[in-house]
């Protein structure tokens, strides 16, 4: 998700909670890994942290990396990781600040942070070449990867990514949490969780009471809400054309006509600037089509991994 449209979302709903007295402590770090560790989770420590790391499909395979976005996990993955694991090695992860990985000891939010510690991982973990696949957040994060190590990445999939100024986060410029988003280490009731969800989906139907469940406890793990704050504190946007156009790696990008979060209009900058960049669009999906239409989203994934070129 983007932080602007987080961050206009708390501002409506932000105080009314307080006022009702809806205080929502952390859950204890014990009980979300006894929920939420099963097999195959594991905890890989990289980059000076102890990351939650899923592996799955054969050792031997072309490994493929999966970056979820802002305030998510490795979970928004589960059904494509599932299509993908019959020929590759899939290794999917929650980012600093998010999920059971949990805050980064540096304090250090910035893409440049990101991008440490997932060479980190790659190092830990032995793979020498992935396929990238990056969804908002993580989609930056992929493509600055792919822009700055080409021989590392063989193919790139950007699902809504991030990387352009909004009105809220500016080329150049310092930005601020918005005041209200202040609020969130002690109010996350329901249903914020269930609006702010909802605006990612081209349908709000789609949106499941587990989905909102297990968006909200990654949220409510020790730490991750400062570790949110901070992030928003520490974000600098510079202007992505050279990083783009420097990108070797064949790429794919993937989106729903009825994203709220990072608009379409996006798509059209992204497919001028990355050379030989070219783009599946899905009517009526939002910004998770991994979580709101797994078969039909990883359709042309696949059949784009699957090709030799």
């Amino acid at each position: 998700m983007t932080l602007g449209v987080i961050g206009l979302l708390f501002g409506l709903v932000g105080v009314m909670a307080l006022a009702a007295g809806l205080y929502t402590p952390d859950k204890p770090r014990a009980q979300l890994e006894a929920d939420y560790a099963t097999p195959p989770s594991k905890f890989v420590w990289a980059g000076g942290m102890r990351l939650h790391v899923r592996e799955t499909g054969p050792a031997a395979g072309p490994a493929v990396i999966m970056l979820h976005g802002f305030g998510s996990s490795l979970f928004t993955w589960e059904a494509w990781s599932a299509g993908l694991s019959d020929a590759y090695r899939v290794i999917r992860f929650d980012l600093p600040g998010f999920g059971l990985t949990g805050p980064d000891p540096t304090g250090d939010y910035s893409d440049a942070r990101g991008l440490q510690v997932l060479t980190a991982l790659m190092e830990v973990l032995s793979v020498e070449t992935a396929a990238l696949i990056g969804n908002s957040l993580g989609g930056k994060w992929a493509w600055m990867f792919a822009a700055e190590n080409p021989r590392c990445v063989s193919k790139l999939i950007l699902v809504a990514p991030d990387g352009f100024a909004t009105s809220l986060f500016r080329y150049g410029q310092k930005n601020k949490a918005p005041l209200v988003a202040r609020l969130l280490p002690y109010a996350l009731p329901n249903f914020l969780v269930r609006r702010i969800l909802a605006a990612a989906f081209g349908d709000p139907a789609a949106l499941t009471n587990a989905m909102i469940e297990r968006y909200r406890d990654m949220m409510r793990a020790p730490g991750n809400r400062g570790a949110t704050l901070a992030r928003m504190e520490q974000i600098d946007v510079e202007r992505p054309d050279a990083l783009l156009a420097a990108i070797k790696a064949p790429t794919l990008l993937v989106w729903g006509d009825k994203d709220m979060l990072i608009p379409i209009g996006n798509l059209s900058h992204y497919l001028a600037l990355i050379p030989g960049g070219r783009s599946v669009v899905f009517p009526d999906l939002g910004h998770l089509p991994q979580e709101e239409a797994p078969v039909q989203s990883l359709a042309p994934v696949r059949a784009f991994l699957d090709r030799s070129i």
